[in-house]
């Protein structure tokens, strides 16, 4: 599954871009968007490029949704490793 990622623009440098993303800064191809780009702008990036320009709402609710999938995530993965650990600890009962 792929996955471009709302990022907002902080510097542009002719074709090439500064985004941040939760606190992390990359630079980025603006090659492939379709229209001109300024900085302030939300775009999605994927693989290094910026793909599309999107509007502020769309880019904050999708970085949110991003935030809440990737707790499940975390919760599931801690609920795993807790009953492996369990598993792993429990005796087996004596056989005769």
């Amino acid at each position: 599954m792929c996955l471009a990622v709302p990022s907002k623009i902080l510097e542009i440098n002719n074709l090439l871009g500064i985004v941040e993303v939760y606190g992390a800064r990359k630079e980025v191809s603006l090659v492939l968007l379709p229209e001109e780009a300024h900085e302030g702008d939300y775009v999605l990036v994927h693989a290094g490029f910026a793909l599309k320009k999107i509007n502020h709402e769309l880019a904050k609710e999708s970085l949110k949704l991003i935030e809440e999938y990737a707790e499940v995530l975390s919760r599931a993965e801690a609920e795993d490793l807790s009953n492996n650990f369990l598993k792993s600890t429990l005796v087996s009962p004596i056989e005769k």
